[in-house]
């Protein structure tokens, strides 16, 4: 009689926990197979660096302008870069860093990072439909990714000689947003946070690029960044006043004293060899 009641109690429990299954179903699919290789990646460690077999070095900052045919992945609506930088901040899975800090010694909380670049809240006059009685109501703004149309990365080129390769590290990443005045008018580029970029790299491999070729593609945005896969152009390098090139030339100029620094750094790794 016990074994009886105890395996009643059995059938009890399973056709309860079926019931709960078939309530609590998990959405379908949307696909035809789980895309799971990207979400599963780890990174590979970079090869370490001695300072002794630092022959040469050169620093410089970029910009990736992401209204750039080869760029527009950046502006991707269902999976923006930026919101990937901002979700993860706020989470407190990386930290950033201020605006102005490019050497990444001021963090920003990230209780702070969901206002950045969001602006204050207003207040407008609205009609009630109702009662035709004019009323104030306090708007608070959400954050637009559609206003960072550009980022900026900070990145060391490096010649080892120990393996007698040219080397690029990228140390920082920073989106950039458009500065509009309460007019409408846009007054310039403004940086948002800064991001270290060593510690961006397990992040950026778990979410896939799009690929306007082919949807199957396996490439994430750390690959996006190591293999160089985007446009951009140098705004600033290493110097004595420390200076940027718009400091000392514009329009044309600069576009060709950004070249001017791209060659440099490739002719020096090209004339260390004779053909």
């Amino acid at each position: 009689m016990k074994y009886l009641n105890f395996l009643l109690a059995v059938l009890f429990t399973l056709s309860g926990y079926a019931a709960l299954a078939q309530t609590v179903e998990e959405p379908p699919r949307d696909g035809a197979y789980d895309k799971v290789t990207v979400e599963q990646r780890d990174i590979l460690q970079y090869d370490h660096i001695r300072e002794a077999d630092v022959f040469w070095s050169k620093r410089v900052w970029r910009v990736i302008d992401t209204r750039e045919k080869m760029n527009h992945k950046f502006r991707y609506p269902k999976q923006f870069l930026v919101n990937i930088l901002r979700d993860h901040a706020i989470e407190g899975a990386i930290t950033v860093y201020d605006q102005l800090d490019d050497e990444f010694q001021t963090p920003v909380p990230p209780s702070e990072v969901a206002a950045l670049g969001v602006g204050s809240s207003d207040t407008i006059r609205v009609m009630d439909p109702v009662t035709f009685e004019e009323k104030i109501e306090i708007t608070n703004p959400e954050f637009d990714p559609q206003k960072i149309k550009k980022f900026r990365l900070k990145e060391d080129w490096i010649f080892d000689e120990e393996s007698s390769t040219m080397v690029v590290r990228i140390i920082g990443l920073a989106p950039i947003i458009e500065v509009i005045d309460e007019n409408g008018n846009y007054r310039g580029d403004q940086v948002l946070f800064w991001c270290y970029y060593p510690e961006l790299r397990p992040i950026l491999a778990q979410y896939r690029v799009f690929n306007r070729h082919n949807d199957a593609t396996t490439v994430s945005w750390e690959d996006l960044f190591e293999m160089r896969f985007f446009s951009s152009y140098i705004i600033k390098e290493s110097n004595v006043q420390d200076r940027r090139i718009q400091d000392y030339t514009a329009g044309v100029d600069a576009l060709l004293e950004a070249d001017k620094i791209k060659y440099e750094i490739f002719n020096f790794e090209h004339d260390l060899w004779s053909y």
